[in-house]
């Protein structure tokens, strides 16, 4: 397989051409690291959420958006689809880099993870990357910093000015479409996390409304969580029969059915206390090749229409 980081790096460089017309903004660090900045002091929009899930998925999944209702609204979806599953969702698009510094903080996601490899996905597929430029994704509402920059060189072991970090805040049109990209990410990591071998998911699709963007981080965070727990759906092809599938969607959570701004504000917003099951799309189909096909949870559209405040 070629270099996630390669790959990605492409796509950047086309970000930085076209950052005009995307509505995106670009600049250097004075340690030669760029910061493309996709939804924290410019506005962003459909397409440049489009790209940034293509650069963190590494290029390796075909995003889109298809026009939707939720409760008699027009509202557009995310659709996003790949037949590599592994790399592209769960060793790329995952956000699991707690980029944290003296003056920085964030949640990264995308290729650079690839570089580190340190992850438990990373040894289930036995990939390590190596390329000397690499890009992370950062959800952030500030402005990434030199250190934050300086950390994420140092974990890829690349130089600071091979580095590209694109931020975006929740709360931003980019914010939403990339969190409604990850259905089918979700659904992939839940189904290994119940120990499932992700080298047998041959295919995974997945769908999610683009939530409203809220005023505020918490408020944004909330609501797109709900997109993805109450109206996401998933599909995946997988090689092997087992009995887990059941508790693949969020509904198999005991907390489902009530929405994340509620549970947040029960847990005082500490989000490593939210029970990891319900991280995961409403719904999944799990087609087994040359087996049975599965479907189970349920989307919750009622709910949505709340949350979205439609």
């Amino acid at each position: 397989m070629e270099s996630l980081n390669r790959m990605a790096i492409e796509l950047v460089d086309e970000a930085l051409e076209y950052a005009e017309e995307l509505n995106i903004g670009g600049y250097d660090l004075e340690n030669e690291s760029t910061v493309l900045d996709f939804g924290i002091d410019f506005d962003g929009g459909i397409e440049a959420g489009l790209l940034l899930t293509e650069i963190q998925t590494a290029g390796l999944a075909t995003p889109s958006t298809e026009l939707g209702e939720i409760g008699d609204a027009p509202v557009p979806y995310v659709d996003l689809s790949t037949d590599q599953p592994a790399l592209a969702l769960l060793c790329s698009q995952k956000a699991s880099w707690e980029l944290t510094t003296d003056d920085f903080d964030g949640l990264g996601s995308g290729p650079a993870r690839a570089l580190v490899a340190e992850e438990t996905e990373f040894r289930q597929m036995g990939y390590t990357d190596a390329f000397d430029l690499t890009a992370l994704a950062v959800e952030t509402d500030e402005q990434p910093t030199e250190a934050a920059a300086a950390q994420v060189a140092d974990f890829a072991e690349v130089e600071t000015s091979g580095v590209f970090l694109l931020a975006y805040s929740t709360g931003s049109l980019v914010g939403s479409v990339t969190s409604a990209a990850r259905a089918a990410e979700l659904a992939t990591f839940r189904l290994t996390e119940l120990g499932y071998d992700p080298r047998d998911i041959v295919s995974a699709s997945g769908r999610a409304p683009v939530a409203p963007v809220a005023g505020d981080e918490g408020e944004a965070i909330a609501r797109t969580n709900d997109a993805l727990a109450y109206g996401g759906t998933a599909h995946l092809v997988v090689r092997e029969d087992a009995d887990v599938f059941e508790h693949v969607p969020s509904t198999a959570a005991d907390e489902h059915g009530r929405p994340f701004a509620e549970i947040f504000d029960d847990l005082e917003w500490d989000f490593s206390e939210v029970p990891a099951d319900l991280f995961a799309p409403g719904k999944v189909t799990i087609d087994v090749l040359g087996g049975p096909t599965y479907v189970v949870g349920e989307t919750n559209e009622s709910l949505l229409v709340e949350s979205f405040d439609l």
